[in-house]
C-alpha cells in the first residue's frame, strides 16, 4: 500500500488477510496472527480495477492505494500466503485473494421449465403449498419448517463471484442460492402493478394532462419496493418460466413468460377493464468496482380504453451500491420519459435524481417531473421521493397523489417483502390445479429457499443446471429453437 502522491517503487513479498470485507496485511503470517497489521483497508470503499498488461490489481480508496500483483488462497477466510514480486509470472486473472472455484468461468444454461421443473416438482409435491403465503400478516407464527428469518448471506464470497466480471453483464453468471431472495424475476416485475388504483384513476379523468400526471406517477410506483430489498437478487427465470397472478382485489390478471435466453428476455401483459400493460425486458447487469448497475432495455406500455390512449415510457437506471459490505444502498437515476402514441397532444420528462455522494441525504430517492404541451411550455409539476411519496401542486386540487403502503412490522425479517409481495407465492389448492406446470410456484430450488434450507436448495440448483445443459445439447443437435407459448 501507498499514498496516492507517491509513484509505485518496486514489489515486496507481503501477507493478506481478507476477513469480513477488510483487507489487511503485514510481512509475515505471524505478524498477523499477533496483530501487528501494516495496513487495512474496507473493500466496500474501494474501486477495483485489473491491468491486465502488467498483471497488476489496483484497489483504491481514496487517500491510499494498494498495488497486488498475485494473491493465492487455500482457506475461507484467511490466505496462506500473498505474494508480490517482479519474478512472478502466474496472471492474477486466475488467482486472486479469497478465490473459490469461479461460477463466472462458464455461462448460465437453461432450460425448458415444462420438463425440468414438472420432473423435480413430483419429487417435492408435499411441500408446494408452504412459504410465505402462510405468512401473510406482521403478526403471524411461522409454521414448522419455515424459514423464521431472511437467510444471512454475509459469509459469501462475492469478491470471489464478481472479479472476474468485471464490465460484464452479470445476467449471466450463476451466484448462490443464498444471494437470492425466493421470488423471481417475473414476479418482482409483477409488483410494479401494485398501486394500479393510479390506473383507474388515469381512465376516468377527462383532462389529457392530469391524466398523464397518473400515468407517470404510476410508473414511479414501480420503484418503492427497492427501498427495501437491497440486500437480495431475485432468482432468474429459466427459459419457458412463467407466472400468473389473478388480483381480484386490483381487478387484474397478470401473466409473465421468459421468452429468451440468449439474451435474456422476460415479457409480461396484464389485463383489466380500466387498462392493459405490458412490456418485453432485458436487464443487463454490470459491476463496476464497488457497484452493479441494473440497465432495462425494453420499454413499459400502457393504454386507457376510455380515451383510446398508449403510453411508451423507458425505465430508470438501478445501482446497487457497496456490494461487498453489509451496508448496502440502492438508487435509481436517470430521465424517463413518457409519449402517448395515439396523441402527442402531451408528454412527461421524469428525472430520478442521482444522489451526492459528499453532503447530506436530502435529495435521497428525489423524483421530479413535468408534464409538457406540444408547444414545450411547462402545465404541470410533481415531485418526492419514490420510497415516500409524489405531491402535485399545480393540479385544481394540490394533493400528494402516491405513497407506497406501509410495511409490516417483520418485514425486515422476510427479505424487506411487503403484504403485496409475500402473497405472490401463494400456490393454495384452488389454485394448483389451473396453473400451467411451468409457473414459478414450481420451482422447488425457490421454494426451498424459502423454506429456509439452503443446502437442499443450492443442490437443486445444480441439477436443474445439468438438466439445462442436457437439453440445450439435445435441442441444438436437433437444430431446434424455443418458442413462446403465451408470447410471440
Amino acid at each position: 500500500m501507498k499514498k496516492r502522491k507517491y509513484p509505485l517503487q518496486g514489489w515486496h513479498k507481503r501477507y493478506f488477510v481478507l476477513d469480513k470485507g477488510t483487507l489487511r496485511y503485514s510481512k509475515t503470517q505471524q505478524d498477523i496472527v499477533r496483530g501487528k497489521v501494516h495496513g487495512a483497508l474496507d473493500v466496500s470503499l474501494a474501486v477495483m480495477s485489473v491491468n491486465r498488461k502488467s498483471k497488476r490489481i489496483d484497489l483504491d480508496a481514496g487517500h491510499s492505494l494498494y498495488h497486488v500483483k498475485v494473491c493465492i488462497c487455500i482457506t475461507k477466510n484467511v490466505s496462506n500466503s500473498a505474494w508480490a514480486g517482479p519474478d512472478l509470472r502466474q496472471s492474477t486473472s486466475d488467482q486472486l485473494l479469497y478465490r473459490t472455484p469461479s461460477v463466472a468461468d462458464s455461462t448460465v444454461e437453461y432450460f425448458d421449465a415444462s420438463e425440468v421443473v414438472c420432473e423435480n416438482l413430483s419429487e417435492n409435491e408435499t411441500s408446494d403449498e408452504s412459504g410465505l403465503s402462510d405468512v401473510t400478516t406482521s403478526n403471524s407464527e411461522p409454521e414448522e419448517g419455515h424459514s423464521t428469518s431472511t437467510i444471512n448471506n454475509s459469509h459469501i464470497g462475492i469478491l470471489s463471484i464478481l472479479y472476474n466480471n468485471i464490465g460484464k453483464d452479470l445476467s449471466r453468471v450463476s451466484m448462490p442460492v443464498a444471494l437470492n431472495e425466493p421470488l423471481s424475476l417475473l414476479q418482482r416485475v409483477s409488483e410494479e402493478l401494485e398501486y394500479s388504483e393510479l390506473l383507474d384513476i388515469a381512465n376516468h379523468t377527462d383532462d389529457p394532462f392530469e391524466r398523464m400526471v397518473y400515468v407517470a406517477v404510476f410508473s414511479i410506483s414501480g420503484y418503492a419496493w427497492a427501498s427495501w430489498r437491497n440486500r437480495y437478487k431475485p432468482f432468474n427465470p429459466v427459459l419457458g418460466e412463467t407466472y400468473e397472478n389473478v388480483r381480484e382485489d386490483h381487478g387484474f390478471s397478470y401473466i409473465a413468460e421468459q421468452v429468451s435466453h440468449h439474451p435474456p428476455l422476460s415479457a409480461c401483459h396484464a389485463e383489466s377493464d380500466n387498462f392493459s400493460f405490458w412490456q418485453d425486458q432485458r436487464w443487463k447487469n454490470k459491476f463496476w468496482g464497488k457497484s452493479v448497475e441494473i440497465v432495462s432495455t425494453g420499454m413499459v406500455n400502457v393504454t386507457l380504453p376510455n380515451y383510446g390512449d398508449h403510453y411508451e415510457w423507458n425505465k430508470a437506471v438501478t445501482c446497487i451500491h457497496n456490494v461487498f459490505s453489509q451496508q448496502r444502498s440502492l438508487e435509481h437515476y436517470g430521465d424517463v420519459v413518457i409519449r402517448n402514441l395515439n396523441n402527442d397532444e402531451c408528454t412527461c420528462k421524469i428525472t430520478f435524481v442521482k444522489s451526492r455522494y459528499w453532503g447530506d441525504d436530502s435529495n435521497k430517492n428525489e423524483v421530479q417531473g413535468t408534464v409538457l404541451d406540444r408547444a414545450g411550455r411547462v402545465l404541470h409539476r410533481f415531485g418526492g421521493s419514490w420510497h415516500e411519496g409524489i405531491f402535485c401542486d399545480t393540479l385544481p386540487n394540490p394533493q400528494c397523489i402516491w405513497k407506497p403502503n406501509p410495511q409490516p412490522d417483520d418485514y425486515f425479517d422476510y427479505y424487506g417483502f411487503s403484504q403485496y409481495a409475500r402473497e405472490l407465492n401463494d400456490l393454495t389448492p384452488d389454485i394448483k390445479d389451473k396453473l400451467p406446470p411451468t409457473d414459478t410456484r414450481f420451482r422447488p430450488d425457490q421454494r426451498l429457499l424459502e423454506k429456509g434450507k439452503v443446502e437442499e436448495a443450492d443442490k437443486r440448483k445444480d441439477e436443474i443446471e445439468e438438466k439445462q445443459r442436457e437439453r440445450r445439447k439435445a435441442m441444438t443437435k436437433r437444430g431446434e429453437e424455443h418458442v413462446p407459448r403465451f408470447f410471440v
